[in-house]
Formats: structure tokens, sequence, C-alpha cells
């Protein structure tokens, strides 16, 4: 096995809407951000039967120093590391 070679694990979860799988994965993404391994900036939900349509979960924009935004995909205002109240 190559180096660099990477591997995506899928966790089906059951959620009403999009906009409440969004926010699971959302929470589930944070939550796991400080393993090394976790890229939460790549998580992205779908529809159990259109699985080929991603929906980003962060907005996943560049902050320096190899950081990105955990904001929501389509969050208002400036970029962040953190929640805003």
């Amino acid at each position: 096995m190559a180096d660099r070679e990477r591997f995506v694990v899928r966790l089906p979860i059951l959620a009403r809407d999009l906009a409440g799988a969004q926010r699971l994965a959302r929470v589930v993404g944070r939550s796991l951000r400080l393993l090394p391994l976790v890229d939460p900036g790549e998580i992205t939900v779908s529809y159990e039967d259109e699985q080929r349509v991603h929906h980003r979960v962060f907005c996943d924009r560049l902050l320096g120093a190899g950081r990105r935004c955990l904001l929501r995909a389509d969050h208002d205002g400036p970029c962040a590391r953190r929640l805003t109240r």
C-alpha cells in the first residue's frame, strides 16, 4: 500500500431532511477533528438514492497554515475556526 493512498469511511445516518443531515455531520466532524487522520473540511452528505450528488457541510476555505474554516458551507460573514454565537 502506498503512503499516499486515502480511503473514505462512509457512515450512514438517517436524517429527516438535508439541513438536519448537514447539522448532524457538522457536529460529528467538529467532535472528530482532533484526530489527525480526520479531515472535517471534506465532509459531505447525500440523499440515500442520490449518493453521487454530495452536499458540502463545512465552508472549507483555507485560512492559512493549512487550517480551514469550520463554519457551515453557506455561512454569512467572515470565515472562522470556531463557532460564533
